[in-house]
């Protein structure tokens, strides 16, 4: 399928459209409720957990409430910090490190979000508690997997 330009601008504007805050998704809350997951609601309405990964490291992770679409998808953005930069721009090192690293990945991928990379896994909006667990687990060690390589801290 080719996209005119206009159309593929509209198109992208579509897949990245998301509100400034919303209400928490009551459907999430009850998956991490069901799952003993500990969450504060940050003021985008977004799930804010901390995942401990052992006794000295934790790693903090958003569930985004709102979801994206496009015709035939719909998905939920799970998000942790990994590295952050000093500058705008990503030492060349880091980012071919992150591309790397990507590309290893079976979920997720890293994104450049102002001077922090984020781990972010998308699954289906509609996933089950299981599957939204798996992917926060998911998502918090593939963060900090960097954050420990990159910087050697616990949580930036």
């Amino acid at each position: 399928m080719i996209l005119r330009p206009a159309l593929l601008v509209l198109a992208l504007l579509a897949l990245s459209f998301t509100a400034a805050a919303a209400e928490p998704d009551p459907v999430v809350k009850a998956q991490l409720e069901s799952k003993g997951t500990p969450f504060e609601i940050d003021d985008d309405g977004d799930f804010q957990i901390v995942v401990r990964l052992d006794d000295d490291r934790t790693q903090l992770v958003w569930v985004r409430t709102v979801t994206s679409e496009t015709t035939h998808h719909k998905v939920r953005e799970i998000w942790s910090p990994g590295y952050q930069s000093a500058t705008d721009n990503f030492p060349a090192s880091v980012a071919n490190d992150l591309l790397a690293r990507s590309q290893e990945m079976i979920l997720g991928a890293w994104v450049k979000q102002d001077r922090v990379a984020m781990f972010v896994t998308k699954i289906d909006a509609d996933a089950d508690a299981d599957t939204l667990d798996e992917a926060i687990d998911l998502t918090a060690l593939a963060a900090d997997e960097v954050e420990k390589d990159l910087t050697g801290k616990d949580d930036l």
